[in-house]
């Protein structure tokens, strides 16, 4: 199938990447444009990893607070300070700062989790298979089934991004990584909430309503 300008602009338009990237995506995938999107995408994270072990000290934190309740500090670490200023860069950390708000995981990665922490939720969700009178063989599995759905809740990268959950915000920031070519880290936030960690005080419901009427 013939490559056209008008297609290689359509993907260019589509991926972010070159066109010579582009002609030969399309190329490869006999103008499937479909095809084309995955095979560059697939060309761009195989060498994230290569990028991962680069040294990233430049960076923006960014702040996010929502409704005078919540609010969230993030710092994002970039190799450069010419893509910290990068517009796409600074538009996935304050996505980043209103995921942590709004979904509150616990860590950045899996490996920030202690291992007593892992090892108790392990016990724990061993009990529940017994519980349920699972053949042992099966237990097993189940268990690392449920520690997932455990990781997915507590760890940043491994939850299901927020405007578009077919994809874990691993995969937004790998995306991110293989389109502006520099290693990118989600270094460390914080998030507070009002009245966190507070004991309530808790009130008869019709008490409270006849306190209001006087």
């Amino acid at each position: 199938m013939a490559i056209t300008a008008a297609m290689v602009k359509e993907l260019r338009e589509k991926s972010g990447a070159g066109m010579m990237d582009c002609k030969k995506a399309l190329t490869e995938t006999n103008g499937d444009m479909d095809k084309a999107v995955d095979f560059l995408r697939e060309k761009g994270l195989a060498s994230v990893a290569k990028k991962s072990s680069r040294i990233a000290s430049e960076g923006i934190v960014e702040s996010y607070v929502h409704g005078g309740r919540i609010g969230v500090l993030v710092e994002v670490n970039s190799e450069t300070d010419f893509v910290a200023k990068n517009e796409e860069f600074q538009n996935f950390v304050k996505d980043i700062a209103m995921q942590i708000a709004a979904v509150a995981p616990k860590y950045v990665s899996r490996e920030e989790v202690p291992a007593e922490e892992v090892e108790h939720e392990k016990n724990v969700l061993t009990e529940q298979a017994r519980g349920e009178n699972k053949p042992e063989h099966i237990i097993e599995k189940m268990v690392q089934g449920r520690l997932e759905k455990f990781y997915e809740e507590i760890c940043l990268l491994d939850q299901d991004f927020i405007k578009d959950s077919d994809k874990k915000i691993r995969d937004i920031l790998n995306d991110l990584i293989a389109k502006i070519g520099e290693n990118i880290k989600i270094r460390r936030f914080v998030r507070y909430e009002v009245g966190e960690g507070l004991e309530k005080r808790e009130e008869d419901f019709a008490e409270e309503v006849a306190k209001q009427l006087g």
